[in-house]
């Protein structure tokens, strides 16, 4: 392709020959091979800008930068940017043929909630006959086929291709997550969305927005940058629900479980096998469990709507569906306990969890949590985890996550940090996983409940830079 062609939608600040011939578009120094466009960008730990002369070495036809190196090769078009994670995402977008154009794409942002919101989505429009994409933290798929996934939103170039892929296959929708490092990062840039959704916002990831109001404008920046043809979809419940309405162009929607909105719904009966819901006035039952998923099927159906289907067929398709795996993952006992594997990984989500659980556990029934914290992530957050762990639950057992490069004993010290001296009496700190979780189930008595959070769908464990096979709700049925 042209590099003219690829530049399109580019604002370019200075003067370059743009009739080259371009053979691909990379990022990463070490990938460059003879005719491609190398673009530096700057990242959290390295300046694309470094590895300049190693692209050309390597091949580099054409290099996109925000700063023009000293010595430049006559042989290379150097083209000069305001933001080069901007250009890398639109030069993409471009050399892939702009697949966004040729699907309707709809993003899924928030805190908790947009694994499950954009996997039913997914789905659901299958069910409703059309081929159909999904971009998601547990698995990305085309149709049928599944390919896995290594970030909530991949990096330009996976996202494209695996975009054009879905095009290319006769795709018709596509649904995605969208995280705050991608927005922030411009990993969506060039892509045009058809629709958004926010669920919901509560701390997470200050270990890199270090603020949460950089964590609050990450995500806002993603409806701001929404066309008017598109709309977007937000929890008026969650009081940011607003905020993220305040500069879009597109059309504004809400839905709510409490305040006045376009969707409503209400839980008229909630139970481990299921709710029974009113949804905008009509009633159905759907088997999942807790008001936050409550909030995600109203997310589900207030989009599909807007995307043209059928209500009522929407309901229907919704009623036989189930939990997406790792997220209120419920498995009952031979021993007469339940246990539940949940994603829950921030305070918010844990808490939530952990309510659920007890509006619908009855009598004497007993709840034994088993959580920990990521290691090299916000430690911010780890004193609060516990808190809420003990605070809504009979017996807690602290334990390892992904430890990384921490030392999983400094991580628990820190979780134990967040307790007083009568909250410690009913803490257990267990520091191996599968023995915590054992442990856990060995405690449990007939009706009680045992909830393993943190991990959910992940069949890993991070120690170091290794992922070593664990998996919560395998190590569970291994107790039976």
């Amino acid at each position: 392709m042209l590099l003219n062609k690829i530049l399109e939608n580019i604002e370019v600040l200075n003067s370059v020959s743009k009739n080259v011939e371009i053979t691909d578009v990379v990022f990463d120094s070490r990938k460059v091979k003879s005719g491609a466009l190398f673009v530096a960008t700057r990242g959290t730990a390295v300046d694309g800008h470094d590895f300049i002369p190693s692209a050309v070495a390597n091949g580099a036809v054409a290099v996109i930068c925000e700063q023009l190196p000293e010595s430049a090769s006559a042989d290379v078009a150097f083209i000069l940017v305001k933001s080069s994670a901007d250009a890398l995402g639109i030069a993409v977008h471009n050399f892939f043929g702009r697949p966004s154009e040729n699907i309707t794409l709809v993003g899924v942002t928030g805190t908790n909630g947009k694994t499950t919101i954009a996997t039913l989505l997914y789905k659901l429009f299958k069910e409703l006959g059309y081929k159909t994409g999904l971009l998601s933290t547990v698995c990305n798929y085309v149709v049928e086929e599944a390919i896995p996934s290594t970030h909530t939103t991949p990096d330009p170039l996976e996202l494209n291709a695996l975009l054009a892929q879905m095009v290319d296959a006769g795709c018709e929708y596509a649904f995605m997550e969208v995280s705050s490092h991608a927005v922030d990062q411009r990993r969506i840039a060039g892509l045009s969305f058809n629709g958004a959704i926010f669920t919901n916002l509560t701390r997470d990831h200050l270990d890199y927005h270090k603020t949460f109001d950089n964590y609050l404008k990450a995500k806002k920046r993603f409806f701001d940058d929404l066309p008017a043809s598109a709309f977007s979809l937000v929890n008026v419940d969650d009081k940011n629900g607003m905020v993220m309405l305040q500069n879009t162009k597109s059309k504004k929607c809400s839905y709510a479980l409490r305040s006045m909105a376009d969707f409503s719904a209400k839980i008229l009966e909630d139970s481990f096998s299921g709710m029974l819901l009113n949804i905008c006035g009509k009633e159905v039952f759907m088997p999942f469990v807790g008001k936050f998923n409550a909030y995600n099927l109203l997310a589900v159906y207030g989009a599909a709507v807007l995307l043209g289907a059928d209500a009522e067929e929407v309901l229907r398709v919704l009623s036989y569906q189930h939990a997406v795996s790792g997220r209120f993952d419920a498995i009952n006992a031979p021993k007469g306990f339940t246990a539940i594997v949940d994603y829950a990984h921030t305070p918010d989500a844990l808490t939530n969890v952990i309510n659920t659980i007890n509006e619908i556990r009855a009598g004497e029934s007993e709840l034994i949590t088993v959580v920990g914290c990521g290691g090299n992530r916000d430690k911010g957050k780890r004193p609060i985890m516990a808190k809420e762990a003990v605070k809504g639950s009979d017996r807690v057992i602290l334990t390892s996550d992904n430890p990384r490069h921490e030392n999983p004993a400094d991580i628990l010290n820190d979780m134990i940090a967040g307790l007083d001296d009568d909250e410690k009496k009913r803490v257990l700190v267990i520091e191996d996983r599968r023995q915590a979780i054992r442990t856990a189930c060995a405690l449990a008595k007939k009706s009680d409940v045992v909830l393993v959070a943190g991990k959910g769908h992940e069949d890993y464990q991070i120690i170091g830079d290794v992922k070593h096979h664990f998996d919560d709700k395998e190590e569970i049925i291994a107790c039976f």
